[in-house]
């Protein structure tokens, strides 16, 4: 079965409130039958200074079932042509808020960047919510990675020079690799 053709999982309903900040504009949408995310349009206008952000006014509040949350994202060609990207990506846009949905840009390019009023500026994402219950232990499991931080993996034994960790500081550090995650309905 081609990708066209693939079933489309069941859409959960968001209620969707228009501010007064937001008439004549229009409401997240897909832009395309294969879309994951629903563009975004500003609120307003601004510009926004090399190395500055702000948190975009878009118009609208949403109401997300529980179990869900709105994820939101930069916009690739944003990112690409002009260094503007969201910070805090993916945000989270949690169930139980209700105020206005604004994007946090920051502009990483080299120039002033202008946003007018109607501009696509992200998308959003619905998604499930998977909750966890932490489990306090003493000592967690072994692995073959144990405590390696950041670049740490696809690294050949012995191969970095570095003296290894102390045992007991590994034992200390904090991983989730001890709990359980079960699926939803387990």
């Amino acid at each position: 079965m081609s990708s066209n053709n693939a079933p489309h999982s069941t859409a959960i309903e968001i209620a969707i409130q228009r501010l007064p900040n937001g008439g004549g504009l229009p409401l997240p949408a897909y832009a395309s039958g294969g879309a994951a995310g629903m563009d975004v349009v500003a609120a307003e206008t601004l510009t926004i200074r090399p190395g500055t952000r702000h948190a975009v006014a878009t118009g609208f509040a949403m109401a997300i079932p529980p179990g869900y949350e709105v994820q939101v994202r930069p916009r690739s060609g944003l990112a690409l042509k002009h260094g503007i990207t969201c910070l805090n990506t993916p945000g989270t846009i949690d169930s139980d808020y209700r105020g206005e949905v604004k994007v946090i840009l920051a502009n990483l390019g080299d120039e002033p960047f202008e946003i007018r009023r109607g501009d696509r500026i992200a998308q959003i994402v619905p998604a499930p919510v998977q909750r966890a219950a932490f489990a306090e232990v003493d000592r967690l499991d072994d692995t073959a990675r144990g405590a390696g931080g950041f670049g740490s993996t696809g690294l050949a034994s012995g191969g970095t020079g570095e003296e290894e960790e102390d045992t007991g500081t590994r034992a200390k550090l904090a991983s989730l690799s001890a709990i359980k995650m079960r699926r939803p309905g387990e």
